[in-house]
């Protein structure tokens, strides 16, 4: 799909005090649709409220929606090669019309950005969390399916390559800070320590070949050459399941003065929780550490 045949599509949304009856709402809105040659055609709510849907040239459709319980909403969508000074026009005509209407009555007034929906780069990765996050990706510069995964590696004005495993946002070129941060920011020595790391690292999160070949080629101001080699002088990266490998290290008795691995929330109060409950006291402290980069908080 072209990326002037995406979908743009803005909310307008006003929050109300009270319910209005949509009788002395919808009618002073209908000559701003019409203006716009959209015709209206009104569909049944079963008792909730008003909805009515607005078709025009260029395939535009709005959507009205006065709702039972103080909710005014209105959709809009277009395609991209539409007029964006008309679109913008008739939202604001719309906002301005709704301010006198239900003037004293408006708790809240929302006009976000328009959603850009099939474009040919997608630029909305969701959090862990459920929240989601726009950015300002403007090329495909790699993709291959392994049989673990999807790996992306898209292309951001703000924070160059980035790598995108199975939809979810592991590592940017620009996170340096990131990295920088979870590590210490200068404050602890690594010289002469052994360091675990469970699932990523400068190089990126390397659950196998594919994604390790393509950090090496196209995050190298991240990576550097870290990953031309599995292995270094005072390194090792194994391309594997980590429990195994950490089950081996407990029956040799192998210990780490430093851990580091992804991390939420849950997991977190879970570990702390266990080490509470340790028959010896264990004294350990937490950092929370937020890097303003791709999408990494700690």
């Amino acid at each position: 799909m072209h990326s002037d045949m995406a979908l743009r599509h803005y909310t307008l949304d006003f929050k109300l005090s009270t319910a209005v009856d949509s009788a002395t709402t919808v009618p002073h809105l209908l000559s701003i649709f019409h203006e716009q040659e959209m015709t209206e055609t009104v569909h049944e709510t079963n008792g909730h409220g008003y909805l009515g849907t607005f078709v025009g040239k260029n395939g535009r459709l709005a959507i009205l929606r006065v709702h039972s319980h103080g909710l005014v909403t209105v959709d809009l969508q277009c395609y991209e090669e539409d007029n964006i000074a008309q679109l913008d026009n008739l939202l604001n005509a719309l906002e301005t019309k709704l301010k006198m209407i239900l003037n004293g009555n408006i708790t809240r007034i929302k006009r976000l950005p328009a959603l850009v929906r099939g474009a040919e780069v997608d630029r909305y990765w969701p959090t862990t969390d459920d929240r989601l996050l726009e950015y300002d990706m403007d090329q495909l510069v790699y993709e291959e399916d392994s049989p673990y995964q999807n790996i992306k590696i898209l292309h951001s004005q703000q924070y160059g390559n980035v790598l995108i495993l199975d939809d979810d946002i592991n590592l940017a070129e620009s996170d340096l800070t990131y990295t920088q941060a979870i590590m210490g920011n200068g404050r602890e020595s690594y010289a002469g320590k052994e360091v675990l790391i469970l699932g990523g690292g400068d190089g990126g999160i390397l659950f196998e070949m594919k994604v390790i070949d393509a950090c090496k080629k196209y995050m190298r101001r991240t990576c550097g050459n870290i990953l031309d080699s599995l292995e270094g002088d005072c390194y090792q990266i194994l391309v594997e399941d980590c429990v195994p490998v950490l089950r081996k290290y407990v029956q040799e008795g192998k210990t780490f003065d430093y851990g580091n691995a992804q991390t939420m929330t849950e997991a977190l109060r879970l570990y702390e929780e266990q080490l509470k409950k340790l028959s010896c006291p264990v004294g350990f402290s937490k950092e929370v550490i937020v890097s303003k980069q791709c999408d990494h908080a700690q």
